[in-house]
C-alpha cells in the first residue's frame, strides 16, 4: 500500500492507526487527517521519536498494511 492510498481511505485506516500507536488520540489522528507528515509530526512528538525513526514506522505500518 501506499500513502495515496492511505491518504484516500483515512476514516477506515484510524483504526489501524490506532493500533499501531495506540498512544495517539483520536482528535490527534483526526487532526492527521491523511497527512503523513502530520502523522510523522505526532509520533514524533508522543514517542519521542526522531524524524528519521517515525519515518520508518510510518514506512513499516503501510508495508504491513
Amino acid at each position: 500500500m501506499n500513502w495515496d492510498q492511505v491518504e484516500g481511505k483515512w476514516k477506515e485506516m484510524t483504526g489501524n492507526v490506532k493500533a499501531k500507536w495506540g498512544e495517539l488520540t483520536d482528535d490527534e489522528i483526526a487532526e492527521v487527517n491523511g497527512d503523513r507528515e502530520a502523522l510523522e509530526g505526532k509520533i514524533q512528538a508522543k514517542y519521542g521519536k526522531t524524524k528519521d525513526e517515525a519515518k520508518q514506522e510510518v514506512d513499516d505500518f503501510l508495508n504491513s498494511n
